[in-house]
């Protein structure tokens, strides 16, 4: 009756066997497309490299005040505006400007990817069933997964630095704009939706003029997740190298220095609900506007 007690797992010889051949099919992988796999993100590289050289380059008060102006644009809010301006403000007299602004630049383009990658997939699973039934397993799994994972595979593939952090990102953070592209759409009101085929609206033409405009309130959303989720990775990716905010926590965690972690935990903190109320204002003001239009 021991078997009813413990479970029948695989010997430790088959299974030591089988993690080695994985892994070593893995390690060979790497080591024969390592070069090609650096030269297809190369542009993503550059990409970064030139947004973080023109927020670190820009003197800060004109920074401010293009984002300020952002953030006006968004949401028509002076309180959003001010909000902006007083927690960057905070944020370089704390000496913490060029980290913050490593650090923008990388939630600005692991954004970017993700909803350049996610809208598309989206789309895709509101006009299938069998793609969202395909992809949902595949996405709970993304969002479930520990972050630190992430890192092991990317390392591997692309050692240290920015890149391999910027990518982790972008998985960890890419699940929530599929989502709730996916939901947006299938939410539209299947009445416009009729009324669009009876004046003999092509299918593409119905998606970008009917359904994309109602569903932006709830992408928003989803990219306000996005957002979120990249921030929250910032810290756990500076273990293989990414530059910004995460590091001196890292090195505060390290060394017990707890003023440092406090103060660039508190900067994560404010660039994080800049970006949520920002984006969160927009959303409403799309909301609004849709509601007045069609209603």
């Amino acid at each position: 009756m021991d078997w009813l007690i413990e479970f029948p797992a695989l010997g430790n010889a088959n299974l030591r066997a089988l993690k080695k051949a994985i892994d070593g099919g893995f390690l060979e992988f790497t080591r024969a497309n390592g070069e090609l796999i650096e030269t297809i993100f190369d542009p993503i590289k550059q990409l970064l490299i030139i947004s973080e050289s023109l927020l670190l380059g820009a003197p800060w008060p004109i920074v401010i005040v293009l984002v300020a102006l952002f953030s006006w644009l968004a949401s028509r809010s002076l309180k959003v505006v001010f909000s902006v301006c007083i927690t960057l403000c905070l944020i370089g007299f704390f000496d913490m400007w060029e980290n913050t602004m490593k650090t923008l630049s990388m939630i600005l383009i692991s954004t970017l990817l993700a909803v350049i990658i996610g809208l598309p997939v989206g789309i895709g699973m509101s006009r299938s069933e069998r793609l969202q039934r395909l992809l949902t397993p595949v996405l709970d799994v993304m969002q479930t997964m520990p972050s630190f994972v992430y890192l092991i595979p990317v390392v591997m593939l692309l050692g240290i630095g920015k890149v391999p952090g910027l990518i982790a990102i972008v998985i960890y953070a890419l699940p929530p704009v599929v989502r709730f592209t996916n939901l947006g759409i299938r939410l539209v009101d299947a009445d416009l939706l009729e009324a669009a085929e009876a004046f003999g609206t092509p299918p593409l033409l119905k998606l970008f003029r009917v359904q994309m405009p109602l569903a932006l309130p709830t992408i928003m959303g989803g990219i306000n997740q996005t957002v979120m989720m990249a921030l929250a990775m910032v810290v756990i990716a500076s273990m293989i190298g990414v530059q910004g905010l995460g590091q001196p926590v890292l090195k505060a965690i390290t060394n017990q220095y707890f003023t440092l972690g406090i103060f660039n935990g508190l900067a994560i903190v404010g660039l994080a609900i800049i970006i949520d109320r920002v984006t969160q204002a927009y959303g409403k003001r799309l909301q609004r506007h849709l509601e007045v239009q069609h209603g």
